[in-house]
């Protein structure tokens, strides 16, 4: 997949860090099940908006320092449940950026202040 397929990097992390930008879904940080919560309602918000390919295949920004330098980055998740969960226990934050394949649907957990967000948008 070429870089032009998607939207460019910079797009999608205004869309999740706008200042207008308004949560599908917000957990409470201090909610004594948040991370549960979060991995429910980030699955929900991402199967719902069209994130996977007919594969199962979506793509991510690595949730890892310089991941935007990177870029977009093409995969299965062969697990297929609790990735905020997933991604918070390998990094500390279960802050990342997910993409459909083909550059339209964008889904992402976001932390603000003493909250999760999950954040979805459609490029059109």
């Amino acid at each position: 997949m070429s870089q032009h397929d998607t939207q460019p990097v910079s797009a999608a992390i205004y869309a999740v860090t706008g200042f207008d930008v308004q949560p599908a879904a917000v957990v409470p940080a201090s909610s004594p099940h948040a991370a549960h919560e979060l991995d429910e309602k980030w699955h929900q918000y991402s199967s719902a908006g069209s994130l996977y390919d007919d594969r199962g295949a979506f793509l991510i920004l690595p949730p890892v320092s310089g991941g935007s330098e990177i870029g977009w980055v093409k995969v299965t998740d062969p697990i297929g449940e609790h990735l905020p969960s997933r991604i918070s226990a390998v990094t500390g934050s279960p802050e990342f950026l997910t993409m459909s394949t083909d550059g339209r649907h964008l889904c992402a957990v976001s932390v603000e202040e003493d909250e999760y967000w999950v954040v979805q948008h459609e490029f059109v």
